[in-house]
């Protein structure tokens, strides 16, 4: 285990995939600016330095899980940017979910400089993190995939090469586009047995049983009391916030727009969550739009 990890991006889903890094054995400094999340990595056996860009300069392994497309073009193409820093031959794996073209965009600009990148969204939610079971949805160079293995599997249990730069970000688009539609329409079954007087742990497992069955209604069940193991046992806390999958029904719009594609439940998933977030929600768990179907009379 002697590579050398810097892993920039602590929030909900970073932070415990770079524990498990730790955990692999793996020396792993973390770097975010939320001081708190850098306090429970080094907590955990990682460490952290003043500066990241320093940290990058002696890695092998650069991975980060940031926000937005512009969040990771900065610190990827910016002057002091991760291109700037890197040490030759580091091994450049980047976990954000952003749109595929600002994936292809940093990626030829880190082939120019010669360094292999991977776009490497997940999907799992909080638990998978927490877990390492993660599903990773990889693009970029087949060599760098392989190289790419060893940190992975310590994250996560299903590891996909998509394709070519971009392709992971493209198969992590449609995913969550799917994701807010099914969350969705769960809880609008959900609601609709409730209103007609039936028990909703009865009636999730009667339909996880049934041909309505999906990953929401089993593993993420939007009502509270149903599953302790969902943000909705907590109040909807952490997981995966309303901005976060109004920004990614976002970028699955504007992929239909770019590929004169027809998606009229991703864009109608897309206004319910936008109107769930100026309600105020944006940094509850997205399972969270149970309560707005709630409102709806």
């Amino acid at each position: 285990m002697s590579a050398n990890i810097v892993f920039i991006g602590l929030g909900n889903m970073g932070l415990p995939m770079a524990q498990n890094l730790v955990k692999a054995g793996y020396s792993v400094s973390g770097h975010d600016l939320v001081k708190a999340s850098v306090d429970k990595l080094v907590q955990a056996g990682g460490k952290t330095g003043a500066d990241s860009m320093a940290a990058v300069a002696e890695a092998d392994v650069v991975i980060t899980m940031l926000p937005a497309s512009r969040h990771v073009e900065s610190l990827y193409l910016g002057d002091q940017g991760v291109l700037a820093s890197a040490k030759k031959g580091a091994l450049l794996i980047d976990c954000s979910t952003i749109a595929p073209e600002a994936a292809r965009k940093v990626a030829a600009a880190a082939a120019a400089k010669g360094f292999a990148m991977l776009d490497a969204p997940v999907s799992g939610g909080t638990n998978g993190a927490a877990a390492g079971t993660l599903t990773f949805m990889v693009g970029g160079p087949a060599q760098a995939f392989e190289a790419a293995q060893p940190y992975l599997q310590k994250m996560g249990k299903a590891i996909y090469h998509a394709g070519e730069s971009g392709s992971g970000q493209t198969v992590k688009v449609c995913n969550n586009m799917l994701l807010g539609i099914l969350m969705i329409g769960t809880s609008e079954a959900i609601r609709l047995g409730v209103a007609n007087g039936m028990d909703p742990s009865v009636l999730s497992e009667i339909m996880s049983k049934s041909s309505g069955r999906n990953w929401t209604l089993e593993v993420y069940n939007p009502c509270p009391g149903v599953m302790a193991t969902a943000p909705a046992a907590k109040d909807y806390a952490g997981g995966f916030g309303v901005d976060l999958m109004l920004k990614d029904l976002g970028l699955a719009v504007e992929s239909a727009l770019a590929t004169s594609s027809a998606i009229p439940l991703g864009a109608a998933a897309r206004n319910l969550y936008d109107i769930h977030s100026k309600n105020g929600a944006g940094g509850l768990d997205f399972s969270s739009i149970y309560n707005l179907l709630g409102k709806v009379k």
